[in-house]
């Protein structure tokens, strides 16, 4: 399991990955797979999690705007105000293919959830 060091507001992406993603009910909706940066402004966009599937077979991942995700020391994890049922109509694609995040695609994300596109 990873551990968070909340002594600081500085952590270390290897830390991110694996960090479970919670639903305001405090019920998992998956982990964080991987951290996507804005080449230009070295800000993180999104926060991929992993739902869904059986073993890591047939998993889908979602690209969850960063600014939707919030940091709750109670759990562990990351909590985000989404039901199951929402995110399984939200953007996802296969785990084993590879996404263009292009700007057509991103404002498809931040559409869903409500962020304002940059």
């Amino acid at each position: 399991m990873n551990t968070i060091n909340t002594a600081s507001s500085v952590i270390s992406s290897d830390k991110v990955q694996g960090t479970k993603v919670y639903n305001p009910n405090g019920d998992k909706l998956g982990s964080v797979e991987s951290l996507l940066l804005d080449k230009l402004t070295g800000k993180v966009r999104y926060a991929v999690m992993e739902f869904g599937g059986f073993l890591g077979m047939g998993t889908d991942v979602y690209p969850l705007p960063w600014e939707t995700l919030k940091y709750d020391t109670g759990l562990g994890g990351y909590v985000v105000s989404l039901t199951k049922e929402q995110l399984e109509g939200a953007p996802r694609y296969a785990r084993e293919t590879t996404q263009d995040y292009n700007d057509e695609y991103g404002r498809k994300v931040n559409e869903y959830y409500g962020v304002p596109w940059i």
